[in-house]
């Protein structure tokens, strides 16, 4: 156990309070925080969820199994999905929030969006937390917006152009990343409330999301913000896997995430919440020593 610990990334536990008072703890163990896409056309759940009642069902279902956090989406963000307008996505992402909220009013919700009107509408509705796909880059407001709520926020590794990587992949999501970091402060945005996601998935090779999984500690220690791991059922685990599909890639989803946890990763966001609680909590008990 010692040697396991040894080779991971120790932190002092830290507790993060949203402006609604909502605590998040990080560094104990890890946080599992469910996806809940109220979108028709996601890639692994589209509509399944999208009426008010089965988002809500959901998401209490979720937290039952161990969710600490719950992530409403209202856009689609595959490779190819058609770009949702602001009138629309804020009438999938309000009513889900108020309801969750209604239903589970002490869990923090999270909302997944690059729109700052969707975020700040979402913050007011009842959300803690804003998980931008484009870090604050896509709309020049949502650094203002970011800073304006004292929302937690999250700011995820990507590129509009693809993935052009002239040097070494760590070097240079480093950089993207505190290009990302310092936009947010300069904009009043709290560095005790920044989480940062190394976009597995995004604007990356399948060999480059393999190096990315592999240096994890290395991007941990070099940044020093809380990172969050979003592996669930993407693309580059379905293909190690021989090309299963969306719905068969559960083992391969539990190992990404569990070598995120032992690199230092302090939430994993998922779609099989009862399945990765189950496994983060022996990993934890391990890596961590927590064990109750």
């Amino acid at each position: 156990m010692e040697i396991v610990r040894k080779q991971t990334v120790a932190r002092e536990p830290i507790t993060l309070i949203s402006p609604h008072g909502r605590k998040l703890e990080l560094g104990k163990r890890t946080v599992v925080m469910g996806i809940l896409n109220v979108t028709p056309d996601s890639f692994s759940d589209g509509g399944k969820y999208a009426a008010t009642d089965a988002a809500v069902r959901h998401a209490v279902e979720m937290a039952a199994n161990g969710a600490g956090i719950i992530d409403v989406g209202g856009e689609s963000t595959r490779p190819g999905a058609a770009a949702v307008p602001l009138k629309e996505e804020l009438a999938r992402v309000l009513p889900a929030i108020r309801a969750i909220r209604k239903e589970l009013p002490d869990i923090p919700i999270s909302v997944d969006t690059y729109k700052a009107e969707v975020a700040r509408q979402a913050i007011e509705a009842g959300a803690d937390l804003i998980n931008d796909v484009w870090g604050g880059l896509a709309d020049e407001d949502m650094p203002r917006v970011m800073a304006s709520t004292g929302a937690w926020v999250c700011l995820m590794h990507n590129r509009k152009d693809g993935g052009a990587y002239s040097g070494d992949l760590i070097d240079e999501m480093v950089a993207d990343l505190r290009e990302m970091i310092a936009r947010a402060i300069a904009a009043g945005v709290e560095p005790g409330n920044i989480l940062l996601d190394p976009g597995i998935g995004f604007a990356k090779s399948y060999e480059q999301n393999l190096e990315a999984m592999s240096r994890l500690v290395e991007l941990r220690q070099r940044l020093g913000y809380p990172l969050l791991l979003g592996t669930s059922r993407k693309r580059f685990i379905r293909r190690t896997l021989g090309d299963v599909a969306v719905d068969d890639c559960l083992e391969g989803t539990l190992a990404t995430n569990i070598l995120g946890i032992a690199a230092g990763c302090d939430i994993v966001r998922v779609h099989d919440v009862r399945e990765m609680a189950r496994a983060a909590r022996m990993t934890d008990a391990i890596v961590r020593g927590a064990t109750e």
